[in-house]
């Protein structure tokens, strides 16, 4: 069941969603969803340095990508094609019977702007700045600013508490995230290696 404006306000209120700083309602607060904003940190490919990215090797992450922190008030230009890893402004903390979903801002959708690829469940017990998947489909260069809104979650409570949230799972390579990380596929070869 999808949570409405006053379930998620309730949950807030209760400490079962945790948003750090506190969201303004009248500005983030939709019929069932809360809008973050953007953060100040973004992660941008270096595809000049290596031809390809093989997610069976140990990924170089420090040599095909660097961080990239903006000042206040200056855009993060997105061209078209381009895929940037992104964080909120905002920490978001999720309750043990509770799944978040990040959903992009039809606003951006209709510049071509997508927030998220695949990754749009944030699992139960979840807590840290979350990472969108920026990209542009669109045919002309976006300037996105930091603090402007830039998803929407959504909430769904679980039949009961996740018996290994995320966090206490040995899987959760992105836990407590305060800048975009970059991809961590790579560990799971290097873990059927172990186990061979």
């Amino acid at each position: 069941m999808i949570l409405s404006d006053r379930d998620i306000k309730k949950a807030i209120k209760e400490g079962r969603i945790k948003i750090t700083p506190a969201p303004d309602y009248a500005e983030q607060l939709g019929p069932c969803s809360i809008d973050l904003r953007l953060g100040n940190k973004f992660r941008i490919f270096k595809n000049s340095l290596h031809p390809y990215i093989d997610v069976k090797a140990s990924i170089p992450v420090d040599d095909i990508m660097e961080e990239v922190v903006i000042k206040k008030g200056h855009p993060f230009v997105l061209h078209p094609g381009d895929l940037a890893l992104a964080i909120t402004e905002e920490n978001l903390q999720i309750a043990d019977d509770l799944i978040g979903r990040i959903e992009g801002r039809s606003s951006l959708g209709r510049l071509g702007i997508i927030v998220h690829g695949t990754a749009s469940v944030f699992d139960p017990g979840w807590n840290g700045k979350p990472a969108m998947e920026l990209g542009n489909l669109g045919v002309m260069p976006v300037a996105l600013y930091p603090g402007m809104r830039i998803c929407a979650f959504t909430f769904e409570e679980l039949t009961s508490p996740s018996e290994f949230p995320y966090g206490k799972h040995k899987a959760s390579h992105y836990a407590g995230q305060s800048s975009p990380m970059a991809s961590q596929l790579n560990r799971d070869f290097q873990k059927r290696r172990r186990q061979k």
